[in-house]
């Protein structure tokens, strides 16, 4: 087993956590008040090759592979959540056209969206609707064929970076009667005629990350904006899906780890009966469980990555490292607030950003009981 990263995967890894303390850390507590959606800052981590880093080269993006992305996103993370996860929808959504669109429409959407100054802020990926969230295939939108293409009707919900897209792919049902094989995923412009960003979410954490609620009312795509084919459109999520539990899990420990490197920090400097709180042994053994958990997880979530970059299955070992990675992740950044003491819980210091930030990573690219789930059903087929 190998568990030093390549060097490019380390000069991957040192570009992003550059970036991240030079340009994410100094705004990340303002852009959680303000709620700012992070336009300047993507384009400048577009411009280092961050947006596409498993995508190609030759499509503008940085072809670092599925290891390199997870070490950027773990970077990113632990300065800034918010600014992580849209980086972690663009790279997810610039990935899914690359390795299953035409080259027209990779030409049209991927390089423009990874590329330096390409034009497109980010993508997003509008498969969640207010009724079908940790079911797909419960979806209502629909997509009905028209003389020139196909006309899309529906509400999205949930939808990362939505208000911002430059392109966003949306799930609709094609054939109704088909049941999951009937769906089918379409490129949709993000100024598509027709389609209203209708509510941003007020949310606990990831001030910084816009939440769209998306209607599409007649939006009207060509045959060209089909992605893979019709009917195709469950298979792609259920892919996508599975990486995409990997660029959470990355996120998961980012956040994890600032809130632990903060609590260090604090506990070596606060003192109390004449010592560093880190030398009694409360504290400390809560930091150790913190920095176990916190080194478990990461090796889960470089395990799934490995097996993704080598072309081996790796959706188990994908949803064992979301469950691990969030739950606690949640579980560390808990206590490096209580380390804190009372400072833990107010503005002026990070811990209480992250303990927000970090909860959702247990709910999206499906929920901790779902990733039970497909363990579950994984174990069923594996046992004879």
């Amino acid at each position: 087993m190998k568990f030093t990263p390549t060097e490019e995967q380390l000069a991957v890894q040192r570009t992003a956590r550059e970036v991240a303390e030079r340009l994410l850390a100094p705004k990340a507590a303002a852009r959680d008040v303000s709620g700012e959606f992070p336009v300047a800052e993507l384009a400048e981590l577009g411009r280092l090759g961050l947006l596409g880093i498993a995508v190609s080269d030759e499509l503008g993006g940085a072809g670092a592979g599925t290891i390199a992305y997870s070490l950027a996103m773990q970077e990113l993370a632990r300065v800034d959540a918010s600014v992580a996860v849209a980086v972690s929808v663009t790279n997810m959504v610039a990935e899914l056209i690359a390795k299953n669109g035409t080259p027209a429409q990779a030409a049209t959407w991927v390089t423009p969206l990874v590329s330096p100054d390409g034009g497109l802020c980010c993508g997003a990926f509008a498969l969640s609707e207010p009724e079908a969230g940790s079911d797909p295939a419960a979806l209502r939108t629909t997509a009905v064929k028209t003389a020139t293409g196909w006309r899309l009707d529906g509400t999205k919900q949930w939808i990362t970076s939505g208000s911002h897209a430059g392109v966003i792919v949306v799930w609709a049902v094609t054939d109704a009667a088909a049941g999951h094989k009937g769906i089918s995923a379409f490129l949709v412009p993000g100024k598509a005629t027709g389609l209203t960003v209708a509510r941003l979410e007020e949310k606990l954490g990831l001030h910084g990350s816009s939440t769209a609620q998306l209607v599409l009312d007649g939006v009207e795509v060509g045959d060209d904006a089909i992605l893979g084919a019709p009917g195709r459109g469950f298979a792609l999520a259920m892919m996508a899906l599975d990486g995409g539990r990997i660029g959470i899990a990355s996120q998961a420990v980012g956040i994890a780890r600032g809130a632990l490197e903060a609590a260090v920090r604090y506990a070596k400097d606060r003192k109390t009966f004449g010592q560093a709180i880190i030398q009694h042994q409360a504290v400390g053994a809560m930091l150790a469980d913190a920095a176990t958990w916190l080194d478990a997880a990461a090796l889960m979530t470089l395990r799934a990555a490995h097996l993704k970059e080598s072309g081996k299955p790796f959706g188990q070992q994908a949803a064992m490292a979301k469950l691990f990675a969030s739950e606690h992740a949640w579980k560390i950044c808990d206590i490096a607030l209580q380390v804190h003491g009372g400072y833990g819980y107010v503005r002026d210091f990070p811990v209480e950003r992250m303990l927000r930030d970090v909860r959702v990573t247990r709910i999206y690219e499906g929920t901790s009981e779902i990733q039970r789930i497909v363990i579950a059903r994984n174990l069923l087929r594996s046992v004879a």
